[in-house]
């Protein structure tokens, strides 16, 4: 299983994002989540999957504001489940919560642990790199990784934005578009086997 705590940056000089994100990450991913995404303590939310690619996804959309601190843990949750996260146990929730107070201290605001002894560090590397592709991104960067990440082709997205195809290639070379959606596979897949190996 994968716990993803995340808990606000600098929350006692910014409004209270954890309502809101609990709200948004329910609606977003409903089916694909195990429990309800719940409040864990004061600024905190916790998540809990048992799919690597609802992970990856959760870890990028709470990164991408730069507001959250993200913490990944892979491992073992006991069953059976009770009816919301915050009283979920396990050493997946150990692993998590290791992985949230190390995220504090890293450039991306990212951890990963893992119960598996091996696999974790370059796991987490290769989803540092990710985040570090994220970050560089301006705003127009973003308005067409959102549509195309949505579905659109380049072209459709090209004429949604009201620019030619030629500036839409540019803007896609520059954001990372096509290398940031060719490597979300690969890096689900390699999150995934933390969690088979263990």
């Amino acid at each position: 299983m994968f716990i993803i705590t995340a808990d606000q940056i600098d929350s006692r000089h910014q409004d209270d994002l954890a309502g809101p994100a609990v709200t948004d990450l329910n609606e977003r991913y409903r089916e694909r989540i195990a429990l309800p995404v719940d409040r864990n303590a004061g600024d905190e939310i916790q998540a809990l999957t048992a799919d690597a690619t609802t992970a990856l996804a959760i870890i990028a959309d709470l990164t991408r504001s730069g507001t959250w601190s993200v913490g990944c843990g892979v491992g073992h949750v006991r069953t059976p489940l009770p009816a919301n996260t915050r009283e979920a146990s396990g050493p997946g929730f150990i692993a998590a919560r290791a992985a949230v107070e190390r995220a504090k201290g890293m450039q991306s605001h990212f951890a990963l642990e893992s119960e598996s002894p091996h696999g974790a560090p370059g796991v987490e590397a290769l989803i540092e790199l990710l985040l570090l592709i994220r970050s560089r991104r301006t705003a127009e960067g973003w308005e067409l990784f959102d549509l195309v990440a949505g579905g659109l082709t380049q072209t459709a997205a090209a004429k949604a934005l009201g620019i030619t195809p030629q500036a839409a290639s540019q803007r896609a070379r520059t954001a990372a578009v096509r290398a940031e959606l060719a490597a979300i596979p690969a890096l689900a897949d390699a999150l995934s086997r933390l969690d088979t190996e263990r």
